[in-house]
C-alpha cells in the first residue's frame, strides 16, 4: 500500500441567518491520511472562496478506491508548482497501478527533478490516459511496445541434487575473449604470423563491441 490515498472530502461554511444553506464544496485530495487531507482541503477553499476552517465545516470525507487495482494504466498529471525562481505549470506522464500511487511517483520525481516540497507542489487533474496516440513522453511510450522483453542477467541454476559438485555461477562472467581467439589460433595448424599479436593491439572499445559475438559463435562461453 502506498504512502497516499484519495479522498473525497466535502465541505462548507456554517449556516447564517442570510445563507441558512449555504453550498457545497466537494474536492479530490491526495493526502496520507485524513488530518492532511483536510488541512489541504482548507488551504485550497480559502484560495478559491471565502472560506476558512474557523467559519466552516466538513460535511463529509470518504475514501476513493480503485476500480481495477490489479491492472497497470497510464495516468497524466497537471500540477502547478513554487520553485526558488517562480511558478510553473507542468505536465507528468506516469505508469502505475492506481491514482495515489502515480501521485506518489509525481511528488518523489518532483523531489528529485526539482527540489520541490510537498507543501509546493498543487495537484490539478488527474487523469487516465486510456489510448496509445495520447501518450506523448517517450520513457512512457517504450514500455508499451508489444512483446516487450527484459534481460535477465542474474539467474540462479536449480538442481535436483541436495549438495552441488561445483560452485554455480548466476552471472555474466567477463573474461578476455579476444585473448583466447589468439591463443587457439596461435596453437592450431591454422595460424599466421603475427595474428596474435595484431588482435592484442584491440583496444578496450572493441573488445567490448566483439565481446558477445566471437564469444557464442566460438564456443569460448
Amino acid at each position: 500500500m502506498g504512502r497516499f490515498t484519495e479522498y473525497s472530502v466535502i465541505g462548507r461554511t456554517l449556516p447564517t441567518e442570510t445563507t441558512p444553506e449555504p453550498k457545497l464544496y466537494r474536492m479530490r485530495i491526495f493526502a496520507p491520511n485524513e488530518v492532511v487531507a483536510k488541512s489541504r482541503y482548507w488551504y485550497y477553499l480559502r484560495q478559491l472562496k471565502k472560506a476558512k476552517k474557523a467559519n466552516g465545516e466538513i460535511v463529509a470525507i470518504n475514501v476513493i478506491h480503485e476500480k481495477k487495482p490489479l491492472k497497470v494504466k497510464n495516468f497524466a498529471i497537471w500540477l502547478r508548482y513554487d520553485s526558488r525562481s517562480g511558478t510553473h505549470n507542468m505536465v507528468k506522464e506516469f505508469r502505475a497501478l492506481s491514482r495515489a500511487e502515480a501521485v506518489e511517483a509525481m511528488y518523489q520525481d518532483m523531489a528529485a527533478r526539482h527540489r520541490a516540497r510537498f507543501r509546493n507542489v498543487q495537484i490539478l487533474r488527474v487523469a487516465e490516459i486510456e489510448k496509445k496516440d495520447d501518450i506523448r513522453r517517450p520513457y512512457i511510450k517504450q514500455l508499451l511496445e508489444p512483446g516487450l522483453k527484459f534481460p535477465l542477467p542474474h539467474r540462479r541454476t536449480k538442481s535436483k541434487a541436495w549438495y552441488a559438485a561445483n560452485r554455480p555461477v548466476s552471472g555474466f562472467i567477463r573474461c578476455d575473449i579476444l585473448s583466447i581467439f589468439a591463443d587457439k589460433i596461435s596453437s592450431s595448424s591454422y595460424s599466421l604470423p603475427g595474428l596474435k599479436t595484431l588482435i592484442l593491439q584491440f583496444s578496450n572499445k572493441m573488445m567490448n563491441i566483439l565481446y558477445w559475438k566471437i564469444g557464442y559463435e566460438f564456443g569460448f562461453m
